[in-house]
């Protein structure tokens, strides 16, 4: 409908292309002012007239075509309104389709997500979930949009933080502790070095020389490392499958360290490398940034230069059309520098291809997290107390439920509760943890979603003989209720793309919302198990597609459905 309308207004118009007047034509945020509006501010320059006087005069040019009611104009706008059971048909023919939603955008494209990225011998505490939902929805995105997504997993195993962990370990830590509990021991040494180096100074010394026997191969050096490596895997997967979500690659840093030699040779070859006080570094004062650390004066590589070796190994492996780092913001100057570099070195396609995606904070009753002084929460823990407080209100709600519905609900509903209570605010704000608020079912809250999927299902269980078919009768799907939720419905594809090119899952989130809301009006408004079947079958077809793309939407955020709660 919307491409029929932006061709009949194209054809009046001479200054915008389709493609343009496609890109203005918006929808009312009122059903009074039309389905479709099209303002005429953007012609006032050209025309040489008042945008009311262009609206007027387009639309006396139009004639009116046999699915539209009336075109009237209100101020700088052109209202289409189109003949509702039309509409209604034009939504279901598309909508009906199981590739609803989905796109060949990407066919033959790669995408590289480098996301989640904790730190091993730290535990994976709340912050890392931003990174980690935010990554695993902008896979999901992509890949609706045909692309082939390489999750990478760029694990911070590499570094000084392991020199100090080296000799935390060495002087105060026991070999059967940290095998019984794990990275909860390796933290309280990290900890604890911090808190012994401010009263001796030459542990810092100690540790730079210990990261120095990792860098040159030292076998005791490498073994305690791979030791920790190990067991902070094991734990992180753990979280990863409560969360559902999984990676193509855990390649962190320490993949890198074979590769950083060649960078600093390519650097040395383009005359970009210089020497600062025995360090190395590339100088970007040219472009107002800091410079950019290569080599510590000691010799060890430094994070950038692994970055940089990890892009170019990126770019041969994969050939990716555009490689996405979704990291705190703070980070923001390191790709920065990272970028510019790959640019100095000649590979154009740096400009285009290397994007930072940054997010903001997460507090817990408004304080920073920080893993230096041990102030941290697991996102273990926090999963599993939404879980926990889930399967109370389903014991209260739905006492019915056997256990093992309940128990498969509560971890579906109560990890989908946190995710989404993330991705629900723009990435780029910071996220604060109210239970009250992410576990209530009523609301902006995944649990309101989940629950209007769990109805959707609940009313087609109950309708025996439901066929899914196009052969119903539109014009019961002309009343306001019906009309706002197929407007819904058409702007999934749409919604899509916008989360897409905004690397903004938060536009499915609220999107998720808002179709539930105008499912629930529906429900509310018009009763769907009568006995007409025209009537019954023809609400039950806009049921089953709203239950389909809810669970396409929540699925594109990594959440899952529950068919009962």
């Amino acid at each position: 409908m919307k491409e029929k309308i932006a061709k009949i207004i194209s054809d009046k118009i001479e200054d915008l292309s389709y493609e343009q007047v496609m890109e203005l034509l918006e929808q009312p945020p009122k059903p009074e002012l039309g389905d479709y509006a099209f303002p005429c501010f953007r012609l006032a320059k050209t025309m040489r007239k008042a945008p009311q006087m262009i609206a007027e005069d387009i639309c006396s040019q139009i004639e009116k075509p046999d699915y539209i009611d009336r075109i009237e104009t209100q101020g700088a706008y052109i209202n289409f309104f189109t003949l509702k059971d039309a509409f209604a048909k034009e939504v279901i023919d598309r909508a009906i389709e199981d590739t609803y939603g989905s796109f060949d955008t990407g066919n033959g494209k790669t995408i590289c997500i480098d996301y989640s990225s904790p730190n091993v011998a730290k535990n994976f505490h709340v912050g890392h979930l931003r990174t980690t939902v935010i990554g695993n929805s902008l896979y999901k995105i992509y890949s609706k949009l045909g692309y082939h997504v390489e999750r990478i997993n760029h694990l911070g195993d590499w570094g000084t933080q392991f020199g100090k962990l080296i000799v935390a370990y060495k002087n105060w830590g026991d070999e059967n502790l940290v095998k019984e509990k794990g990275i909860e021991e390796l933290m309280r040494l990290y900890v604890l070095f911090h808190s012994e180096a401010e009263k001796n100074p030459d542990l810092e010394d100690e540790a730079r020389a210990w990261f120095h026997k990792m860098e040159t191969g030292d076998e005791e050096a490498l073994e305690i490392w791979k030791w920790f490596f190990d067991i902070s895997l094991e734990e992180f997967k753990r979280t990863y499958k409560l969360m559902n979500v999984e990676f193509d690659h855990y390649t962190g840093e320490s993949f890198y360290r074979d590769k950083t030699e060649s960078v600093v040779n390519e650097l040395t070859e383009h005359g970009l490398l210089q020497d600062s006080d025995g360090a190395k570094i590339v100088d970007l004062s040219e472009y107002d940034m800091a410079p950019c650390l290569i080599l510590k004066n000691d010799g060890s590589s430094i994070y950038a230069t692994r970055d940089i070796a990890a892009v170019e190994y990126r770019k041969k492996t994969y050939n990716f059309t555009k490689c996405l780092y979704v990291t705190g913001q703070e980070q923001k100057l390191h790709f920065a520098q990272v970028f510019k570099v790959m640019e100095l070195l000649g590979y154009e396609w740096a400009k285009d291809s290397l994007i930072h995606i940054p997010y903001g904070l997460v507090s817990l009753g408004g304080e920073k997290l920080s893993t230096r002084d041990g102030n941290v929460i697991y996102a273990e823990d926090i999963l599993k107390e939404a879980i926990s407080k889930i399967k109370e209100i389903i014991n209260e709600k739905n006492p019915d439920l056997s256990e093992e519905e309940k128990e498969e609900a509560s971890r579906i509903v109560g990890v989908g509760a946190v995710v989404f209570n993330d991705l629900y605010n723009q990435r780029i704000k910071d996220v604060s943890f109210k239970w009250e608020h992410i576990t209530s079912f009523e609301g902006e809250t995944g649990p309101y979603v989940q629950y209007t999927y769990a109805r959707c299902s609940s009313i087609l269980r109950n309708v025996n003989d439901f066929v899914l078919t196009k052969d119903i009768d539109y014009s019961i799907l002309t009343d306001q209720s019906s009309v706002e939720l197929l407007k819904e419905i058409n702007r999934f594809p749409s919604v899509i793309v916008e989360a897409a090119d905004r690397y903004e899952p938060s536009v499915i989130a609220r999107y998720a919302v808002d179709l539930a809301q105008a499912f629930n009006r529906f429900y509310t408004d018009n009763r769907i198990a009568v006995d007409d079947k025209n009537v019954r079958d023809s609400r039950c077809v806009v049921t089953s597609i709203t239950r389909r793309i809810l669970k396409d939407s929540l699925d594109l955020l990594g959440i899952g459905c529950v068919e009962r709660m």
